[in-house]
């Protein structure tokens, strides 16, 4: 029979469909073709046909904006929001508007335009999350930004437009929506019991374990217990930790072994399949450090958002958490054994 499940720190409803149950072959996997494109602005020797770089990883002895670099991070060309200029904010009646104020970078993950993140050794995927690191602490001194979105965007299907391995992160004059309402639905839990909602829950989870997808010393992968998405996946740090930039470096790396598992574990299972991720961290601002727990939501992309879902707010996952973590703890996948999470 169908299930509604309530999310503990928004409040948000879920139908669990068990009606439409579906094995993970089910699953039709879009757009994990690699597409002949031509000229790749993000390989090595095309530098010029980018945006000048804000920083990378290369060797000594090259210059900026020639190859010899291991991750290399631009604006994006055709950004959302620009750098220049002041917010001007100002309303108009009932309205509200001020000029798009903000950054949007890219972060290409590889030189290599055959390999995905998934393909990255952990030392490379560690990379990665250092530069989101740097990034955000270094954007967050800017007055005028509220908040650093890090996303990925794996596949057409799942919004990028190059299939060179990237992710991109946008600086907001303004906290996003979903964010703020983790943050109200994190406060009002710890005000009423003086813990963090995300510890309860990673405790919790860890005790039952049904929905344990992998975890190490330091960190956790679960599936949530009211998820909008068939096999979408959480990974939390097991301490309570408000935001990402805090991590040091040893963790980062135990972090990254972790987030690298899982998402061989995912294409294993899934077929390769497009998806996104998401980092929440706690915004620039504010004091958040109590009652907020930063976490990347991994969201693969196999069912349509419709109406229904567009008219009620509610989602219909046709698979439940239970059984997409047990399938993924028991999938084989094809990451060395020496960097596999036990």
């Amino acid at each position: 029979m169908p299930e509604l499940r309530k999310d503990p720190i928004v409040g948000r409803w879920v139908i669990i469909s068990s009606e439409r149950s579906k094995r993970p072959s089910d699953f039709a996997s879009e757009g994990s073709a690699r597409r002949n494109q031509g000229l790749c602005p993000f390989c090595p020797g095309n530098e010029h046909a980018t945006p000048p770089e804000i920083s990378a990883d290369r060797a000594q002895d090259t210059s900026p904006d020639t190859p010899g670099w291991t991750l290399r991070i631009i604006s994006n060309k055709f950004p959302a929001l620009v750098a220049q200029g002041e917010l001007n904010r100002e309303g108009l009646g009932i309205f509200d508007r001020m000029n798009g104020v903000g950054a949007h970078e890219v972060i290409v993950e590889t030189p290599d335009h055959n390999h995905d993140i998934v393909d990255l050794s952990t030392p490379q995927v560690a990379r990665v999350l250092h530069a989101y690191k740097d990034r955000i602490t270094d954007l967050g001194r800017d007055p005028r930004f509220r908040y650093v979105m890090v996303f990925k965007n794996q596949g057409e299907v799942a919004g990028a437009s190059l299939e060179h391995s990237h992710s991109q992160l946008i600086a907001t004059p303004v906290v996003p929506k979903r964010v703020q309402e983790e943050l109200d639905g994190s406060r009002k839990y710890f005000d009423y019991k003086e813990r963090c909602i995300f510890c309860d829950i990673v405790r919790q989870e860890r005790e039952s374990g049904e929905r344990v997808v992998g975890e190490t010393e330091n960190f956790i992968c679960i599936t949530p217990f009211a998820p909008r998405f068939p096999f979408e996946c959480w990974l939390l740090p097991r301490f309570h930790a408000a935001s990402y930039v805090d991590l040091s470096g040893e963790h980062i790396h135990e972090f990254a072994g972790l987030m690298s598992d899982v998402l061989r574990r995912l294409k294993a299972a899934l077929d390769n399949p497009p998806y996104n991720y998401v980092l929440h961290t706690a915004p620039v601002l504010g004091d958040h450090g109590q009652h907020y727990h930063w976490h990347f939501e991994i969201i693969p992309k196999l069912t349509k958002v419709a109406g229904f879902e567009w008219g009620t707010g509610f989602y219909i996952n046709p698979t439940s958490p239970e059984h997409s973590a047990r399938y993924l703890r028991e999938v084989t996948q094809t990451a060395p054994a020496r960097e596999r999470v036990a």
